[in-house]
């Protein structure tokens, strides 16, 4: 059984009496462990596919299905709960407190979480030394590069030890070696059995992914395995 089971998933936003599909029959499945990139140009359904597939919208028709059970079939509650315990969530803006050094920001997910206050700062500690950032604990996101401002939203998104992490053009506003450093982050979470679904429109950072779906006007265009993607390590091609 597959994470993730998308049929024919449609996605129509109204604004009065004007309706704009977003995604038109969406049809995919996502192996539990897999690194998955999606791509497209602007408009094409990306962004509206992630938030569906992480729970922060609903489609309009179709079935979406997570760990076998339906969307539909999920309480608020456990929406919710699965929201902030099974997914994790990396964003092209950071999205990280200004006036909060990293620790903080990092332990901001424990706070909805059933883990024990007494063991946040050990859990958010061990986050930030998986993404190398255990020197900046103490340091404000203005005391950051975009590099490392980026890492500490992956700290925070791991933090909870999710099953699924979604990054939104986690790079996307960072130059070629600040995203070169993130994808290896990332690429070390998928080796450590993380789930990974990639928005990118960066084919350099889509090609860290062992599959990429290309979607087109609210369609998949193309859904193929990669032969050789990027070692993380030195940048070179593997099979």
């Amino acid at each position: 059984m597959s994470l993730i089971e998308v049929k024919n998933l449609t996605k129509i936003y109204h604004d009065g009496e004007v309706e704009t599909p977003a995604l038109r029959g969406v049809s995919l499945d996502i192996e539990d462990g897999e690194f998955v990139a999606i791509m497209g140009p602007s408009g094409s359904g990306k962004s509206t596919l992630l938030h569906i597939l992480g729970f922060l919208d609903k489609h309009t028709a179709g079935d979406y299905r997570f760990g076998g059970k339906a969307l539909a079939d999920y309480t608020e509650e456990e929406v919710a709960r699965f929201r902030n315990e099974e997914m994790g969530f990396i964003f092209q803006t950071f999205n990280l407190l200004r006036r909060t050094n990293v620790l903080e920001n990092v332990k901001l997910p424990l706070l909805y979480s059933g883990v024990k206050p007494q063991l946040w700062e050990e859990k958010a500690i061990a986050a930030i030394k998986t993404v190398g950032m255990d020197h900046r604990l103490n340091h404000e996101p203005s005391q950051l590069s975009g590099g490392e401002q980026q890492r500490a939203a992956i700290a925070r998104a791991i933090v909870n030890n999710p099953k699924v992490i979604f990054a939104d053009e986690p790079t996307g506003n960072l130059d070629s070696k600040s995203g070169g450093q993130v994808m290896e982050t990332i690429e070390k979470l998928h080796e450590n059995g993380n789930t990974i679904i990639l928005i990118t429109h960066e084919t350099y950072t889509a090609e860290y992914a062992q599959r990429i779906i290309r979607l087109k006007d609210g369609l998949i265009e193309n859904d193929e395995r990669v032969k050789q993607r990027r070692h993380p390590a030195n940048h070179k091609f593997i099979k």
